[in-house]
């Protein structure tokens, strides 16, 4: 069937498609293009509401970004001593829910400010808006799932789509079985998501492999003046 072939394209081959270009595309543009390798920021162009929009988008990310890493690629045995996949289910709905909305507002108010105020739009690539647009409609398709989640309170549907992430990041085999039966709100969620993925090296985004972390560790410098 047309279908059945369909969702081993996307949720087969697609991820492994998307992560190969993801880190291959990181490593060429590192290698060729690392004077494009920045976070562009427009912040002195306008600065009207910026930090607003980029702490609640940014705060809302990370938690997104590691809710989803731990809590998808975590085997169900790990926590089922001391947490069910109900329970799971419930503090995701909550913490994911919450982090949802700080990234789709303050996307938001980042993409409107993008689109509409004349410095920022002339000093943007296509790709800085197409990208920014992506990740809020994946906030917003994200926000929306929450409320089908809430038809999945035994945290059954969570360790569905848990499974198929572990078998596509371990090459477990038969990954895409396993979205067979799932509602097509996580089924757009996790394609929108690859794609980002597979856009990733050509976007901005690419200044996260750049985390400045040697700056919690590092010495204090003294400065002193000159006498």
């Amino acid at each position: 069937m047309f279908s059945e072939y369909l969702t081993h394209l996307l949720y087969g081959y697609y991820p492994y498609l998307a992560g190969t270009v993801f880190l291959v595309g990181s490593l060429m543009r590192y290698d060729h293009g690392q004077f494009t390798w920045k976070t562009g920021s427009s912040q002195m162009l306008s600065s009207k509401n910026m930090r607003l929009a980029s702490n609640l988008f940014h705060i809302g990310i990370i938690v997104i970004f590691f809710g989803h890493l731990f809590g998808m690629l975590t085997p169900h045995w790990v926590y089922a001593p001391f947490l069910s996949a109900g329970a799971k289910q419930v503090v995701a709905i909550v913490v994911g829910g919450i982090a949802g909305v700080l990234c789709l507002v303050g996307g938001a108010m980042l993409l409107h400010r993008r689109i509409t105020n004349p410095r920022v739009r002339a000093s943007s690539s296509v790709m800085d808006t197409l990208i920014l647009g992506l990740i809020v409609f994946q906030a917003a398709l994200g926000v929306i799932s929450v409320f089908f989640s809430l038809g999945h309170l035994d945290g059954e549907m969570m360790i569905t789509l848990a499974s198929w992430a572990q078998a596509i990041v371990f090459f477990g085999g038969g990954a895409a079985d396993y979205m067979a039966e799932v509602s097509w709100i996580y089924r757009l969620h996790i394609f929108l998501g690859l794609t980002i993925i597979l856009l990733f090296p050509f976007t901005r985004l690419v200044h996260v492999w750049s985390v400045p972390l040697g700056y919690i560790t590092r010495r204090y410098q003294l400065v002193r003046k000159r006498g």
